[in-house]
């Protein structure tokens, strides 16, 4: 992965830990492909806590007892620092973000192109507050983009559905 402005504050890459269900939706898979993707194609990310290492980082993602896990390790994989977020104020955005799937499945299925519309237009709006709630969650010990806040947002929905389908 590297970012638009060549930085070392960046994320090489990102790993989600955990058990992968059988059961995700075509949708999700196709969101959490989309964020690394994008991930690869651009980011910021600068541990503001922690370690003094300025990078390339590679990222392992988790749910660990309702705790959001940044296991941030140097490109090698050698451990640098983790960080953990409660994940109680990102509960209502992943619910919000599966019922928005869920409508989203069902209005492919009856071929509601209106309906997609808006579904899609919702789906924005919510990942543009994840990333909000994500960069203020991380004020002081990461330092992220919107952009790269948004893609780690759909990461923790990613995650939050593994967990939920265990």
């Amino acid at each position: 992965m590297n970012d638009s402005q060549g930085s070392a504050s960046r994320l090489d890459r990102v790993i989600l830990d955990g058990e992968m269900p059988k059961n995700l939706s075509p949708y999700i898979e196709a969101d959490r492909e989309q964020a690394v993707a994008d991930l690869a194609a651009a980011n910021h990310f600068a541990p503001l806590v922690g370690t003094t290492s300025a990078g390339p980082y590679a990222l392992h993602l988790s749910i660990v007892e309702g705790r959001l896990i940044f296991d941030i390790r140097d490109i090698d994989g050698g451990p640098l620092t983790m960080i953990g977020l409660a994940l109680g104020p990102f509960r209502r955005l992943v619910k919000d973000y599966q019922l928005l799937v869920d409508s989203h499945i069902l209005a492919v299925q009856e071929g509601r192109e209106q309906r997609i519309q808006a579904i899609d237009m919702g789906r924005r709006g919510l990942h543009n507050e994840g990333a909000e709630l994500m960069t203020q969650r991380l004020a002081g010990k990461i330092d992220i983009d919107f952009d790269t806040a948004r893609r780690l947002f759909t990461l923790v929905c990613v995650l939050a559905q593994r967990v939920s389908a265990r």
